[in-house]
């Protein structure tokens, strides 16, 4: 295997992606038609606003017609908010303000379109790490597949990260393909598309994490091969080559494109963090970067306590659903929690007296909320592991692998098999389809043929896989965001030869 950081010879990047268009017209007009097609079924059929959905639009609607970026509680009180970053509402302002207040559906048709740029921007990432005919496969993997296509027709922020997500992976290849020759271009690009993925999602970070990861070894190989780490200048090889630079010198060469990369890629994807942190600080009166975790307002209780007991046994959507989201406002039904949330009959009397509690004052109080705590400190106590290894484990693996019905007819207790049929065989095709993208995605990584720049990929999704770990909520639609990794790695399947690195 060649080292982490190289690319592909010169001669792969003779087509670009509107030549490789030009050249498979035929196969591309199919390709997208399909895409838009499904795109469009599921824009008529399955449009999907949600609360969260109506919590931006609401903060566009102020910051459009009363320059305050606040939401509204009181007819005529609108309340300055950092609950939420401002890339979403910023595009629903922009939407709104050619479109119409409220033209949901103007949102959705221009996200259709945005999700089939991602399906050029993942086909020409493949083209740069593996070759043309993957580039074809992922515009096809990409276009068809259903759980990016339903989100398109959602007023949500998934369809706007995850293209702008490929977005930074693309400008990394270009970068990446040429770090020795002291292009900063790429990185500023780069660097701006990770700052939109920050901008519409707090989360969005770990992208930014995820290319420290990858730098860092990137450095630790260079450091350690010296010139052979990074391909360096014309001026520093000859230098080399006569040996005036002494070998402590090879290296701190070797490794300045990776720091000088770096440090452009993170300096412009932090930037307009500043911005808004300062805006806070004027505002609000408290440095606040990114959103709080939990979305709340400045004065807002926040019941961490019952937050850290629900993390004591939950693991799945179906409690997300039932019970997670539920709380405050709604009743639970102690029936809907699953065993593991009892550690014995004892404990199980008094986690049935608080809930009882909640549900007749449909609120949790800080006294209630400190009983919570408690018993969230006696079960973590009892059992380290469940919550700190397994528990966290079993979310991610929820958020895997579980059919994405979230935005569809069928129940989240799918797996009882006592809905509609219809439901029960679209859940149950739904997850194998899942199933066959991880599956590909691995097949692709593992089957001997390397990936140029793999472990960038391989970073990423390690990263938000450990992080939605130790979510409350676990809900398929965080994993996401990995799909352009998923599709870029299930392409390499139909690669013809092996000249990659990884």
């Amino acid at each position: 295997m060649a080292r982490i950081g190289g690319g592909l010879p010169k001669t792969s990047y003779i087509l670009t992606v509107r030549e490789l268009v030009r050249q498979n017209l035929r196969y591309f007009v199919f390709a997208i038609l399909a895409a838009l097609a499904l795109r469009v079924f599921f824009l008529l059929k399955f449009p999907h606003i949600t609360d969260d959905s109506r919590i931006y639009a609401d903060i566009a609607k102020n910051w459009l017609l009363n320059g305050v970026y606040g939401r509204t509680y009181d007819p005529g009180q609108i309340v300055p908010t950092d609950s939420r970053l401002p890339g979403y509402p910023a595009f629903l302002a922009l939407v709104f303000a050619i479109f119409g207040i409220e033209n949901y559906r103007a949102v959705m048709v221009i996200q259709v379109l945005v999700d089939l740029g991602t399906c050029f921007v993942i086909a020409d990432v493949a083209r740069r790490s593996l070759c043309d005919r993957a580039a074809k496969a992922a515009f096809l993997l990409t276009g068809l597949c259903p759980f990016l296509a339903q989100y398109s027709a959602a007023a949500l922020t998934e369809t706007l990260e995850i293209f702008f997500t490929a977005l930074a992976l693309e400008f990394a290849a270009i970068g990446l393909n040429g770090l020795g020759s002291g292009q900063i271009r790429p990185w500023l690009q780069c660097g701006a598309a990770v700052a939109a993925c920050i901008l519409l999602r707090p989360d969005g970070g770990l992208l930014l994490a995820a290319f420290g990861v990858y730098f860092g070894i990137l450095w630790l190989r260079a450091w350690r091969k010296g010139s052979e780490g990074a391909p360096p200048s014309p001026r520093v090889l000859c230098e080399v080559r006569v040996g005036i630079l002494p070998r402590r010198t090879q290296r701190t060469q070797a490794t300045v494109p990776i720091v000088r990369a770096g440090l452009v890629l993170a300096a412009v994807a932090l930037s307009p963090l500043t911005v808004w942190g300062a805006r806070n600080l004027h505002t609000l009166h408290r440095w606040q970067f990114l959103a709080p975790r939990f979305a709340n307002e400045v004065e807002e209780f926040v019941p961490l306590g019952f937050n850290r007991w629900v993390s004591t046994w939950i693991a799945d959507y179906t409690s997300t659903e039932e019970v997670y989201w539920s709380v405050p406002g709604e009743k639970v039904d102690a029936s809907n929690l699953p065993a593991r949330a009892f550690d014995s009959p004892d404990q199980k009397r008094r986690t049935l007296q608080l809930l009882d509690e909640y549900n007749n004052a449909l609120n949790v109080s800080p006294e209630l909320d400190a009983r919570f705590a408690a018993l969230a400190e006696e079960r973590i106590r009892a059992h380290p592991l469940r919550y700190y290894v397994i528990l966290p484990a079993l979310k991610i693996a929820d958020m895997w692998l579980r059919p994405r019905t979230e935005m569809l007819p069928p129940s989240s207790r799918w797996y009882e098999f006592d809905d509609d049929r219809k439901w029960i065989g679209l859940a149950v095709g739904l997850g194998f389809l899942n199933l066959i993208y991880v599956a590909a995605a691995i097949a692709g990584l593992i089957r001997g043929r390397p990936i140029a720049w793999a472990g960038l990929g391989i970073s990423y999704i390690v990263l938000r896989s450990l992080f939605l770990g130790t979510m409350q909520n676990p809900e398929s639609r965080y994993t996401l965001e990995c799909f352009p990794v998923v599709i870029w790695f299930a392409s390499a399947l139909w690669r013809r030869s092996i000249h990659a690195h990884v």
